[in-house]
């Protein structure tokens, strides 16, 4: 890869892979063999990141959020919040959603301005995902959490009391996974049946 670095997250949109990490890290590579760092402008850890309306995005410590439209130039942007660690980020239907480690939530339509939302979970989040009209996230004591809009959130029973670090949908099919290899699927975002992993 180039970069001695702890790498944390990668998406793929557009005929570019997008790998970020430690360091403030961000290497891209169009075939996934050969990759190039880019200079990000910040030495802060990049948790995720993730592509939506022609920008991909990325979060990390500190409540820092970087935006490029291409995953070569990246923007800082300012989050309205600097105390804790962006754990994840997502988009669908037209919003971009962060969660951070201390339960809250931010959205934004244009990946510039971000709103802050309140959860009501008694735990940090640790992933999100959209698929099937939900944004999903998931995080500490099995918790999850499901929202249409970004705004409004209802606790799920997930079954488990296992630490949930990330999620994801894809195929009709929800599926998050945790500690002591937890596997937790869904179909509607509601009912999860755990897994033999």
């Amino acid at each position: 890869s180039g970069t001695r670095n702890y790498l944390h997250a990668v998406t793929y949109r557009n005929g570019l892979f997008v790998a970020v990490g430690y360091g403030g890290t961000i290497l891209t590579s169009t075939d996934g063999t050969s990759w190039t760092e880019r200079t990000s402008g910040t030495s802060e850890f990049l948790s995720e990141v993730t592509y939506g309306n022609g920008l991909f995005v990325t979060v990390g410590f500190n409540g820092i959020i970087l935006t490029s439209p291409d995953g070569i130039t990246w923007t800082k942007i300012t989050s309205g919040t600097s105390a804790y660690l962006l754990t994840g980020v997502t988009y669908g239907n037209g919003l971009y959603v962060a969660v951070r480690e201390d339960r809250t939530i931010l959205t934004s339509s244009d990946g510039n301005s971000w709103t802050k939302r309140t959860s009501g979970a008694s735990g940090p989040f640790r992933g999100i995902t959209y698929g099937n009209g939900l944004f999903v996230t998931v995080g500490a004591m099995g918790t999850i959490f499901t929202s249409p809009d970004g705004t409004t959130w209802t606790e799920i029973t997930s079954g488990t009391r296992n630490y949930l670090h990330a999620v994801t949908y894809r195929n009709g099919l929800f599926v998050a996974v945790g500690e002591d290899g937890t596997i937790l699927t869904s179909s509607d975002g509601n009912s999860w049946t755990k897994r033999t992993s």
